[in-house]
C-alpha cells in the first residue's frame, strides 16, 4: 500500500520551520499551577470505551493486544508495573498543522519582546516576520533563531509557565476558530482512559516541549506532569528579590525527538515501553525501540488522511512527515490507523 504524494504548503517555509522547531525543541522544569489562567479544553474526561472508534481492524488490535497482556494465565500477561505506554503529542494527541502549535507560540513571544528591543526594527528576520513574509523569512533562519531564543529566555520558569497558560487560552487555531487545547483527538482520550482503567501508565514522550505540554496536558489528556517527557533546555538556579528561582537559560539541554526519544523513555521511565502511538518520522525510533521488546508489544501510526475534518498530509510534508515510519509499519506489521476510516469523530463536540 502507498501513500498519495500530496504536498502541505510551500517547502521553502516549512523548510525553516522544521529546522526552527528542532533546533528549539526547549523545556524548563515544571513550574506551579498556582495563578494559572484556566486553560481549555472542551473534553469531559471519557468512559473508558472505544465508542468513537470504528470496529475496524485497528479498534480490533488494541482491544485484543490489551486483553492479552492483562488477562491474568495468559502467556503474554505483563504485570501492572510494566504496562508502559507512551505517546507523541503533535499529531497523535493534538493536531499539529498547519504549523506546530508551540512554534506559533513561539512566535508570539517574539512580537510581544518587540517593545523591549527596539533594535529589532532594524532586523531583517523580525521584518519579514511581522510582514509574513515566509521567502525572505527562509534567508533568515540564524537571525530568527536568535530572536526566538530570546524572547523564550530569560524569565523564571514559574512566569513563563503562566504566560503559555495565558495564551493558551486566548489563542484561537485560524482554520476551526477553536482554542488550541480544543484541539485534542477524542478518539486518544478515550484510549489513554482504555488503557489506564487496564492497569497501564501513560506517558507522553514528545519533541516539544515539556515546560509548554506541562501546563494544560494533565487537563486536557489526564496525563501529570511527571509523565510528560519533552526536550529540554539548561534551567539556572538563582535569587531574585530575595526568592529563590529558576531561570531559563537559552542553552540546549536534551533533544526528545527521533532517536533522543527511547533516550528520554530510558532516562525518565526506566521501563521500556509495551505500547508506543506516534504518527510521523520522529517517532520512528521510539516505534522501533517499542517493537524490539521481547513478549507483546503494540505499535500504532495515525495517519492524518482526513482533510474534511482534519488535514490530509504524509510523505511529502515539512510538519509531521510520514514516510520512512509508513515503510517500516507496512514491512513490519505495525498497525496503521485511519483516522479518516478507524474513528468516528476526531475532535471533542464544542462546549456550549
Amino acid at each position: 500500500m502507498h501513500l498519495r504524494r500530496q504536498p502541505v504548503w510551500s517547502s521553502r517555509p516549512l523548510r525553516l520551520i522544521r529546522a526552527v522547531c528542532v533546533a528549539l525543541s526547549l523545556a524548563g522544569c515544571a513550574a506551579s499551577h498556582d495563578g494559572l489562567p484556566p486553560v481549555q479544553a472542551t473534553a469531559t474526561r471519557p468512559a473508558a470505551t472505544l465508542s468513537s472508534w470504528r470496529d475496524t481492524a485497528a479498534k480490533q488490535a488494541i482491544q485484543s493486544f490489551v486483553a492479552d497482556v492483562t488477562r491474568e494465565g495468559s502467556p503474554s500477561f505483563v504485570p501492572p508495573a510494566q504496562r508502559i505506554a507512551v505517546f507523541d503529542n503533535d499529531g497523535t494527541l493534538w493536531s499539529e498543522q498547519p504549523l506546530y502549535f508551540q512554534f506559533v507560540f513561539m512566535l508570539e513571544q517574539v512580537k510581544a519582546a518587540a517593545p523591549r528591543h527596539p533594535e529589532w526594527k532594524d532586523n531583517p528576520a523580525f521584518k519579514a516576520l511581522v510582514a509574513k513574509d515566509y521567502d525572505a523569512l527562509a534567508s533568515q533562519q540564524k537571525a530568527l533563531l536568535q530572536l526566538v531564543t530570546l524572547a523564550n529566555s530569560g524569565m523564571t520558569v514559574d512566569d513563563y509557565h503562566k504566560t503559555i497558560g495565558a495564551w493558551l487560552a486566548s489563542a484561537r487555531h485560524p482554520k476551526f476558530n477553536r482554542p488550541y487545547t480544543d484541539l485534542v483527538y477524542q478518539p486518544q482520550l478515550e484510549l489513554l482512559a482504555y488503557l489506564r482503567a487496564n492497569g497501564f501508565k501513560t506517558f507522553i514522550v514528545s519533541g516539544g516541549t515539556a515546560e509548554f505540554m506541562r501546563v494544560w496536558a494533565e487537563k486536557a489528556y489526564g496525563i501529570p506532569p511527571e509523565q510528560v517527557i519533552g526536550s529540554s533546555q539548561v534551567v539556572q538556579y538563582e535569587v531574585r528579590n530575595g526568592q529563590p528561582v529558576l531561570v531559563r537559560e537559552p542553552k540546549l539541554d536534551f533533544i526528545d525527538d527521533g532517536p533522543g526519544k527511547p533516550v528520554g523513555i530510558y532516562r525518565h521511565i526506566g521501563h521500556k515501553p509495551i505500547l508506543a502511538f506516534g504518527n510521523s518520522d520522529g517517532d520512528l525510533q521510539m516505534l522501533q525501540y517499542t517493537a524490539a521488546g521481547p513478549g507483546r508489544h503494540l505499535a500504532l501510526l495515525l495517519h492524518h488522511d482526513d482533510a474534511a475534518r482534519e488535514f490530509a498530509y504524509d510523505r511529502t510534508s515539512k510538519v509531521g512527515k510520514l514516510d520512512k515510519a509508513w515503510d517500516e509499519a507496512v514491512a513490519d506489521g505495525w498497525t496503521v490507523v485511519s483516522m479518516k476510516n478507524d474513528w468516528q469523530t476526531v475532535f471533542p463536540a464544542p462546549k456550549q
